[in-house]
């Protein structure tokens, strides 16, 4: 059965930093698109950043460019989201995803496999 398990969320300050991991087992991780979306109380989920099968392309939500950055280890099937500067407006729960479409900006449609998501609370 193919599983994306995230981790690494948690409750912190404004201004401090947490890393996101996304473990894929049961997939052929190399060959999919990864990204984590996130999704507040009462709004949409939003892509926050995503990176190519080969790592080399990545597309950022404007309003976490310059402090989220999206990496991946294709020998590990792991995917990380390291994000600095957190501020209340992060505050969602963060998904990863996978998708084989080659898009770094896809639709919600094109997503193949969710995680099962992970909270982040920033307080200020």
């Amino acid at each position: 059965q193919v599983q994306l398990v995230e981790s690494g969320g948690g409750s912190v300050w404004t201004g401090t930093s947490l890393r996101l991991s996304c473990v894929a087992s049961e997939l052929d991780f190399s060959k999919y698109q990864i990204g984590w979306f996130r999704q507040a109380p009462g709004k949409d989920r939003e892509l926050a950043a995503a990176i190519a099968h080969h790592g080399t392309t990545t597309f950022y939500l404007r309003s976490v460019k310059d402090r989220f950055t999206i990496s991946r280890d294709n020998a590990k099937a792991t995917a990380y989201l390291q994000m600095n500067r957190l501020h209340p407006a992060d505050t969602a729960v963060y998904y990863c995803a996978a998708w084989s479409a080659p898009t770094v900006q896809p639709s919600i449609g094109a997503i193949e496999t969710w995680g099962q998501g992970t909270q982040v609370i920033v307080s200020s």
